[in-house]
């Protein structure tokens, strides 16, 4: 990606391009790489299968965001699927952090850390043909959410692909198989919108094909109830956040036709943070522009990042 290249502007994925991120090294397997010379083997079992898990950091006036939490997140994960990382959290923690210094960052990055179950004797399904060590990257960027996207709501449509219960697939389990959201996403894209929104096997809603969605009705933020969703964290620190404000959050099963009714929508995400959403189907939610309680929890999610 050149300096000049652009992003998309609505895209709750979306953000401004920076030219410093020409220049990022790369943590590679213990090693600081040029990013466009930072590789992983044909055999790693994360490109042939997608055998891996992986975090979404922020960094925010030098602190990682709910960085206890993501590390939950990951080392449940990778135990989830018999995948040992080969670090204790402390030297994962200690090697995002030499990834930050070693590119002078302190504020405003985002830091993509993978792990996979690492280079394989052959490609196929068996974790036992694993050769060693499992791989280890971790990519820190510049990013800032495209201020457009919240200034003007995205745009969502309702996938035909349903978000999986447990049984089918974990959604909890930060997998690098993301093939089923793509398409989702693939669709909303050719129908003109910016991201998909999914339900589950019921038809209640779901969630996004990236972020975590709320309606706004009277006041009150609705979630689902979390059976067919990520439950992401910054999903979670937002009903934290508005529970103690004194708001009322309600995790339930709603349907399409209560969302089109909605006052107000958002997503949230941790590149993003809080972002609206004004239509979905075609259809305006509320006034069709970000409203005033949206705004109120962005507010608060912003104190929270900064204290």
């Amino acid at each position: 990606m050149s300096g000049t290249q652009t992003t998309s502007a609505s895209s709750a994925q979306g953000y401004l391009d920076d030219p410093r991120n020409e220049d990022v090294l790369v943590y590679v397997n213990g090693e600081f790489v040029p990013r466009d010379q930072a590789s992983v083997s044909v055999f790693d079992a994360g490109f042939v299968l997608g055998d891996g898990v992986w975090e979404g950091l922020r960094l925010v006036d030098g602190k990682l965001l709910a960085l206890a939490d993501h590390m939950d997140r990951l080392y449940e994960g990778a135990g989830s699927i018999a995948l040992d990382i080969g670090l204790t959290r402390e030297e994962m923690v200690a090697a995002i952090r030499a990834t930050l210094a070693r590119n002078g960052m302190q504020d405003g990055a985002h830091i993509r850390l993978m792990v996979t179950r690492g280079r394989k004797r052959t490609p196929n399904q068996d974790p036992r043909f694993a050769l060693g060590r499992a791989t280890i990257v971790i990519i820190a960027e510049y990013k800032t959410p495209r201020p457009e996207a919240k200034a003007a709501g995205l745009t969502l449509m309702t996938s035909t692909i349903r978000c999986s219960t447990p049984d089918v697939f974990d959604l909890r389990l930060n997998s690098h198989s993301r093939l089923n959201f793509i398409q989702a996403l693939i669709q909303a894209i050719n129908c003109g919108a910016d991201e998909a929104l999914m339900l589950d096997q019921s038809g209640f809603v779901a969630s996004c094909n990236s972020t975590n969605f709320f309606i706004v009705r009277k006041g009150e933020l609705w979630t689902s109830t979390g059976r067919c969703n990520f439950k992401g964290i910054t999903h979670r620190k937002v009903m934290e956040i508005w529970r103690e404000s004194g708001g009322t959050v309600r995790e339930l099963d709603f349907t399409l036709a209560e969302t089109y009714a909605a006052d107000e929508a958002f997503v949230t995400g941790t590149l993003g943070g809080i972002t609206p959403v004004t239509r979905i189907d075609g259809r305006r939610i509320g006034t069709g522009r970000p409203g005033p309680v949206t705004a109120d929890v962005a507010r608060l999610y912003q104190a929270y990042t900064l204290r």
